[in-house]
């Protein structure tokens, strides 16, 4: 069984063409038109990834064929071409598979959006970018697919480029990425200028001309090669994965439409960093300084930024601080050598966290439009089946065992507590306690969303009242008037969102519950999906991890089941404080919502830092971007004042004043310059004499 090259070609260009299509031609095929040949572009591409993944299954070689030389410079050559194994093979049809609910669910989220085909086009251009991305087979065509998702997320994240603050979104989004960027394109010239080769199989083959090997970027301070690159390549995946401190741009790209939010923030842009890490696994092994860095950063994000979550009050950037902790645990995962840990919760998280995403859109649209959670309430009568898929995905996100959030998340949580165990450092340490109290944080704020919104007094008769100035601002900038919902008036009661949006709601329930189970044991521990008989790792050649870091395999020996591990999972420490998170919540929000009020004064000096988001915007925007902003008026101050006014200028004039003094001497008189040669003979004279004396 042989995997085609055709079928690989029509995998990534299918959800091009349907791009181009709709991109070029929207408006003379018309909406349906261009919605019908982005989903069947994406439809197809879908299937084809799923029959990729089932050959490799039934035994396929994996595919690493170069398609097409771009460039031949002397011994370095490149190519356009493709890596699928069983690695690549999941991405793909997690990005499909995700990126083609989305577009169902677009189809009702902007039905009277005037840049219906605009959007459509741009979702497929994304879903071809991301493909681009998973499927090469070396360093260049990689960076191309990770500019390009960063490209096209920057039109989304501005789609509506009449809102002022979309723009400064999609603005910040793009700049902090460009500095991640800078650190990923240094790795890569990297491995380039110290291996040889920009080709992934032939990189990790000769990885071992690096080793031992030292360079001085700092005269008097050797730094190991591998560890110079794997960092460098590590800041590209900070920037696009939103890792501490380049993660200021992801919640502020809430301000493009809900559908680019599941797909950005669930199964593409933010993953790409965790699948370049794993993918580069032969190369981050060889450098345990990088792994620990990457360690810290991870579980900075897993714990800090989940925090912030507690007290936002947008629905959608609750669920935004989510994806930044639990991007967070996917990163403690690289940091821990456990890369099948981190890709299996990449996996897992994509489908609850596109769910969460999609309903919060759900619920944005039958609230025609308001994303403060502070005017809902009482929704769970008037959109049930809304209400009963974000419990799911939130019991998936929580860690509830048997939802498949738990098994990818605990084997993180657990991996964790092993390290610190074995390792002793502060590091360690440091992430064992972050993924814990994580654990308790993630179910404090996902509950409260869940009870602000779906339970409680019905605050949104109040809140709707008299058009309320925030709903005309956000109206008049999106011209989006889904369903013509918005004409009704606002006084009209919530509702059920249409079945486009509801369908893959439930798709992405159903995948919540039951990926997790049927997947734990063949992904990570090399067990039948019940977890009796051994196989062939699932990613064997793809990953590579040295024995003494294998913690997965360690966990693996204590694995007898996905019932055994969730049984085992309601005594765990992170269980118990997802189960105190949940009741705090619900004292706060459902049972003794008058508490709120002291705590929130008694707690004031924390809840402003963490309003504030630990003022890194501040830092980015007043102090960065700030700063730059004074040194370019300050040298443009130098320039005009100090070069063109005193040495261009200065020097015109002084030359124009020696000129203006020198034209009067040239008279023309024949008896002048007589004169003045007399004049001169006698000064000299008068020297030659002083000197012979």
């Amino acid at each position: 069984m042989v995997i085609s090259q055709s079928n690989l070609l029509l995998v990534v260009l299918l959800p091009l063409i349907g791009s181009i299509l709709a991109g070029l031609f929207g408006r003379r095929i018309g909406r349906a038109a261009s919605h019908t040949v982005t989903i069947l572009g994406v439809a197809g591409s879908c299937l084809l990834s799923c029959h990729v993944m089932w050959q490799l299954l039934q035994g396929a070689a994996p595919f690493n064929e170069n398609l097409y030389t771009w460039l031949q410079a002397g011994n370095i050559s490149v190519n356009v071409g493709f890596m699928v194994d069983k690695l690549t093979a999941m991405m793909m049809v997690v990005v499909t598979f995700v990126s083609l609910l989305v577009h169902i669910y677009t189809i009702g989220y902007m039905a009277e959006d005037d840049g219906y085909h605009r959007f459509f086009s741009y979702i497929s251009l994304f879903t071809f970018s991301m493909l681009m991305l998973v499927m090469s087979n070396n360093f260049m065509q990689l960076f191309f697919g990770w500019e390009a998702v960063g490209l096209v997320s920057y039109l989304l994240i501005g789609f509506w480029y009449k809102k002022p603050t979309a723009v400064f979104a999609n603005l910040k989004a793009f700049l902090v990425n460009r500095v991640g960027d800078f650190g990923f394109l240094l790795g890569i010239a990297g491995v380039l200028y110290w291996i040889g080769t920009l080709d992934y199989a032939t990189a990790f083959a000769n990885a071992g001309v690096i080793e031992g090997k030292a360079v001085e970027i700092l005269p008097g301070h050797a730094w190991s090669i591998a560890t110079v690159i794997c960092i460098c390549l590590f800041i590209g995946a900070m920037g696009k994965s939103a890792q501490v401190p380049l993660h200021v741009w992801l919640p502020d790209s809430m301000e493009g439409p809900t559908p680019i939010s599941a797909l950005i923030h669930a199964a593409t842009m933010v993953t790409a960093g965790i699948f370049m890490v794993a993918r580069m696994s032969p190369l981050f092994e060889m450098s345990p300084a990088a792994l620990e860095f990457i360690l810290f950063i991870g579980a900075t994000g897993a714990f800090w930024t989940g925090l912030i979550g507690m007290v936002q009050n947008d629905i959608k950037r609750v669920v935004a601080y989510s994806t930044l902790s639990q991007l967070g645990y996917m990163t403690v995962a690289l940091g821990l050598s456990a890369y099948s840990a981190a890709v299996f919760h990449l996996m897992t998280h994509a489908f609850f966290k596109a769910l969460l995403f999609l309903g919060a859109g759900s619920v944005i649209i039958g609230m025609h439009h308001e994303q403060d959670m502070r005017k809902m309430g009482g929704l769970r009568k008037f959109m049930p089946i809304t209400h009963i898929t974000m419990w799911l995905g939130t019991l998936a996100l929580v860690g509830t065992p048997f939802f498949s959030g738990f098994y990818s998340k605990d084997v993180i949580i657990d991996a964790a507590a092993h390290h610190a165990a074995e390792s002793g450092g502060w590091v360690a340490q440091y992430a064992n306690w972050a993924v814990l109290l994580g654990a308790f944080v993630t179910s404090f704020y996902s509950f409260r969303l869940l009870y602000l919104t779906f339970f409680g007094k019905e605050r949104f008769h109040d809140a709707h009242h008299g058009h309320d100035a925030h709903h005309d601002a956000h109206h008049d900038a999106h011209h989006d008037a889904h369903h013509g919902h918005d004409g009704h008036g606002h006084g009209h009661a919530p509702h059920e969102s249409p079945w486009v949006v509801t369908v893959p709601l439930v798709l992405l329930a159903i995948a919540s519950i039951g990926i997790g189970f049927l997947t734990v044991g063949p992904m990570l521990f090399g067990t039948d999906v019940m977890g009796h008989l051994k196989q062939t790792p699932f990613f064997l050649g793809a990953i590579e991890v040295l024995p003494e870091n294998d913690v997965v395999a360690i966990l693996g020996k204590e694995f007898h089941g996905p019932v055994a591990f969730a049984l085992h999972g309601f005594m765990l420490p992170a269980f118990w404080l997802t189960v105190a998170g949940f009741v705090l919540a619900t004292m706060l929000y459902l049972v003794r919502p008058e508490w709120r009020t002291g705590i929130t004064r008694a707690m004031a000096a924390p809840i402003r830092v963490l309003d504030r988001k630990y003022y890194m915007d501040d830092l980015w925007i007043g102090g960065f971007a700030g700063g730059s902003l004074k040194l370019g008026e300050a040298s443009s101050v130098i320039d005009s004042k100090l070069i063109d006014g005193v040495a261009v200028n200065g020097s015109v004039n002084l030359i124009g004043m020696v000129a203006a003094a020198l034209r009067k001497v040239q008279t023309g008189y024949l008896y002048h310059y007589a004169f003045a040669m007399i004049l001169g003979l006698i000064a000299l004279l008068a020297m030659a004499n002083h000197y012979w004396q």
